[in-house]
């Protein structure tokens, strides 16, 4: 740049002075070096840290360290001054290989227990689901071949049925921080992966000090099958009934009739606006019989479900009705030799099935007389007496209240009490297993072309090994979020979100937005920013805990 002396460098370092420290905080760097100890230039640590600094940068696509460092103060964002040629893709590579062969999965629980520590996460509630993720290329292999995983076709949950795929799995804690991942076969059944993780859940909470029975396990629908339900044993669980059982049914029409529920109300965080009301739920118990086993069932009635399924509704009352009419308007058009011919045909049209309609039917005479003007003194003479059908058709309001009511239904699964130290009510039941939501958005982050763009590595090992990067990311950004929203809680203060708004809510990607044009002058040794923090980026790094010189000078980790 014209004008500015050569010792002069500009940084645009953004938000990853934070990510920085809070992999500092975690300590990152040491954890990996001490598992995975290497005798190449750059450690197998910084080679991660830089790894995941690139993930959170939103550059893409992942991989090009090289290039990514070329445009960063490696000293401010990795502790130490590396020239960009040390990231080669060859270097990546290796550590990549390091990192499958000492355990991908052994490398992030250790990670995840530290985390557990530093954090102090809560560890009662433990939500499971699972993704799949599309790649590209071929990835044949032979048969023989000894493959972590295989990247073939399955149900795809990225809708690219086109694509090969494989399946990550995750349990997260405490707002979602993930404590445990697992990469599987891209045609991998939900159901069997629940049966493989009840058999380790035990032990694997058990590395981070949470005791059987003191946690409740959380998973969708996929859970509930006879053999999953059996290896649950006496592990404390909630889940959805799927609707394919018929108990599912038997509970929400019970429910709907006995019209007893306990208003739980909004549980949103966000306050409701024009466009977006709050969703008001309200709850039901009863007991459902699986597999010769009974279990608590909590109804849940949404009234967002409640509008969504509606339009539904309306179209099957459309259709009922319309099939319906097309029959009437043909019956009324008969006319019948005899009375008792009409009334065998009414009766016929009263037994129509409609699950929406009662079919009103009334025979009626038809008269019909003979040629002529008719007189002014004399009646009519009728010739001949025929009989038609008068039809009316009515809804069955009844029927059709109490279908709106059951179409904003779901049924909760559980085993957990409603007495004794791990005692949930109904209403404490749905709380639980809204929280899943929030493992769902991990996988909106996991997807995000913002964060990981679409994966080019050719070997199933670099893709785990990958995928262990990227788990440690979404562990940053959660922890992150995590930090903001307490803080939120325990200050009763809220920061400053999208448009300038107030937010209860605050999220890590607004956090980074809001650094989006923080940039560094090197000259020398020293940093300075290009301009001052602003209010709104002081706010959110008093939120953080992160002091502002992680901006300004290097520090060791």
């Amino acid at each position: 740049m014209q004008g500015i002396p050569p010792e002069l460098e500009v940084y645009p370092v953004h938000h990853l002075p934070i990510i920085k420290a809070y992999a500092d905080q975690l300590g990152l760097v040491g954890l990996i070096n001490h598992y995975v100890p290497t005798g190449m230039d750059v450690d197998a640590g910084t080679v991660v840290l830089g790894l995941v600094l690139d993930t959170l940068s939103g550059r893409s696509p992942l991989y090009r360290l090289e290039e990514f460092f070329a445009h960063q103060d490696t000293e401010l964002l990795l502790g130490k001054t590396l020239p960009p040629q040390a990231f080669t893709d060859d270097t990546v590579g290796r550590v990549l290989d390091r990192l499958y062969d000492f355990g991908t999965m052994r490398l992030f629980t250790a990670c995840a227990v530290r985390a557990a520590m530093q954090f102090g996460l809560e560890r009662r509630y433990v939500h499971f689901d699972t993704t799949s993720r599309s790649v590209w290329g071929a990835y044949e292999f032979a048969e023989t071949q000894d493959l972590p995983f295989q990247v073939t076709y399955g149900y795809s949950k990225d809708k690219r049925p086109d694509l090969k795929q494989f399946i990550l799995s995750t349990l997260c804690v405490d707002r979602a921080v993930p404590i445990w991942g697992k990469f599987d076969d891209g045609n991998a059944s939900d159901k069997t992966l629940n049966t493989t993780l009840l058999s380790e859940i035990a032990q694997l909470l058990a590395g981070h000090g949470v005791a059987p029975g003191a946690y409740i396990y959380i998973a969708d629908a996929a859970l509930v099958t006879q053999d999953n339900l059996a290896a649950l044993r006496d592990t404390l669980f909630i889940t959805r009934l799927p609707a394919t059982y018929s108990e599912c049914e038997r509970v929400i029409g019970e429910a709907v009739a006995r019209n007893q529920w306990e208003e739980v109300g909004v549980l949103a965080h966000t306050p409701p606006t024009q466009h977006r009301p709050g969703t008001c739920y309200k709850v039901a118990e009863d007991v459902v019989t699986l597999y010769d086993k009974t279990y608590r069932a909590v109804v849940v009635h949404s009234s967002s479900q409640n509008q969504r399924r509606h339009k539904r509704l309306e179209r099957e009352l459309q259709a009922s009705s319309t099939m319906l009419a097309a029959t009437v308007r043909e019956a009324t058009r008969q006319e019948y030799f005899c009375h008792a011919d009409a009334e065998a045909a009414a009766a016929t049209l009263r037994a129509l099935p409609s699950a929406y309609h009662r079919v009103e039917v009334r025979v009626e005479e038809r008269p019909r007389y003979g040629p002529g003007r008719p007189s002014r003194k004399q009646p009519r003479v009728v010739k001949a007496l025929r009989y038609g059908l008068q039809v009316t058709l009515h809804e069955r309001a009844e029927v059709i209240a109490g279908k709106k009511q059951a179409m904003g239904c779901f049924v909760l699964l559980t085993n957990v009490s409603t007495t004794g130290e791990m005692a949930h009510r109904a209403g404490d039941v749905l709380q639980a297993y809204k929280e899943q939501h929030g493992i769902e958005q991990n996988y909106g982050f996991l997807k995000d072309p913002l964060i990981v763009n679409s994966l080019f590595l050719k070997k199933p090992e670099r893709i785990e090994a990958l995928g262990l990067v990227l788990l440690l990311a979404l562990l940053l950004w959660r922890l992150m979020e995590r930090t903001l929203r307490g803080h939120v809680e325990s200050t009763g203060e809220p920061l400053t979100g999208w448009d300038k708004k107030a937010t209860q809510q605050p999220t890590a990607f607004m956090m980074m937005t809001k650094f989006a044009a923080v940039m560094v002058i090197k000259v020398g040794g020293q940093r300075r920013l290009t301009r001052p923090l602003s209010p709104v980026q002081q706010q959110y790094l008093l939120a953080l805990r992160v002091p502002a010189t992680y901006f300004t000078a290097p520090q060791s980790g």
